[in-house]
């Protein structure tokens, strides 16, 4: 069972430092400890807004699932993992088949919850899962080997998912959207952040759909089939405003089947589709080859839905090496396009190099 370690002596000489007429702060923040064989879950049902769990290092197989504000969820780095229990899930999260998922149960947001410093893999879903949350962090999580994404969020503001490393989920490393299974507008993020990941061996490395107001930046993308994916469609208000800067996307060229969305991926850098003012700025963009409809270094593609790129911006990228080719624009609908000061060698059409 966790243990709850109180900060009753820090009470005590906070009364004597003070005087006996000081407030001791005995409702102070506590920490819950949990080691192998424990149950973080309980842990988490025993928690208050405010506390922080402690996961020793070893192997918890269970899924966790957090629907309180305020929660820190910390391990010890890669030598805390998190893995199904191979037998009937307890909660909600398990029977998803994801491996921590933060849920808020009405309309209001989950606030400031914290994941840090631990490895979720092998779930059939995903490995970290949120759903209606405000300031909430992913730092320093290896997420591996989860059957669709490594982390992802939807209905979800104020994010901020930085210095994990995502490799060989079996669809995106990193996914945002608005809502996932319902039709929609745009969500605005409100400064969402998504920055210093490596992500690898993923299908996509990260996808950001219908949404608004975020930064995708200084992230490493290699060997997945496709780098980023800026995805929106015909819903108001449209997905973009959005800017992806200072990211190395090199060599994504492992080989993914066709979906029911998608056509077979290989060799994508960065692809627009439905998007409007989105700005593309300041990437590596190399090496990146395959012969799929989306395959190169910047594509703008039309959207299946007849929704068009408008009024994005590609500007001040070093785009090398890509084939079919460095830029490609094949949108032709789409208005207010357009392609600045990139260093390029090949691009369709020929004008944008």
């Amino acid at each position: 069972m966790a243990l709850r370690q109180m900060t009753y002596m820090g009470c005590v000489a906070a009364v004597l430092a003070g005087g006996l007429g000081a407030a001791a702060p005995c409702d102070a923040d506590s920490r819950l400890v949990v080691r192998p064989g424990e149950s973080i879950q309980r842990a988490v049902d025993r928690a208050r807004p405010g506390d922080t769990i402690i996961l020793r290092p070893g192997v918890y197989r269970e899924s966790v699932l957090i629907d309180k504000s305020r929660l820190r969820l910390v391990g010890a780095g890669k030598k805390t993992v998190i893995t199904p229990a191979g037998t009937r899930a307890e909660n909600a999260c398990g029977q998803d088949g994801s491996g921590i998922c933060v849920l808020s149960r009405d309309k209001r947001p989950l606030r400031d919850v914290s994941i840090r410093s631990l490895t979720v893999e092998g779930f059939k879903r995903n490995g970290i899962w949120a759903s209606g949350t405000d300031r909430m962090s992913v730092h320093e999580v290896t997420a591996r080997r989860n059957g669709v994404w490594g982390i992802a969020q939807e209905k979800s503001t104020r994010g901020v998912i930085r210095d994990n490393y995502v490799t060989g989920n079996g669809d995106s490393g990193i996914f945002l959207a608005n809502t996932v299974k319902e039709e929609g507008g745009a969500t605005d993020t409100r400064g969402a952040l998504i920055s210093q990941n490596r992500l690898t061996r993923n299908r996509i490395g990260v996808t950001v759909r219908r949404v608004r107001n975020l930064t995708v930046s200084h992230n490493t993308m290699t060997g997945n089939c496709g780098g980023v994916f800026i995805v929106g469609d015909e819903s108001r208000p449209r997905a973009g405003a959005l800017t992806v800067r200072d990211n190395d996307i090199s060599r994504n060229n492992k080989h993914c089947p066709a979906t029911k969305r998608l056509p077979f991926l290989q060799g994508s850098g960065i692809v627009l589709t439905g998007t409007e003012r989105a700005l593309v700025r300041h990437n590596l963009i190399k090496d990146n080859r395959g012969r799929s409809p989306l395959s190169g270094g910047v594509v703008l593609f039309h959207s299946f839905v007849n929704a068009l790129n408008e009024r994005n911006v590609i500007v001040d990228n070093i785009v090398l090496r890509n084939k079919p080719a460095d830029l490609l624009n094949k949108d032709a609908a789409g208005k207010g396009n357009r392609f600045i000061r990139n260093v390029c060698r090949t691009s369709e059409p020929a004008r944008l190099c």
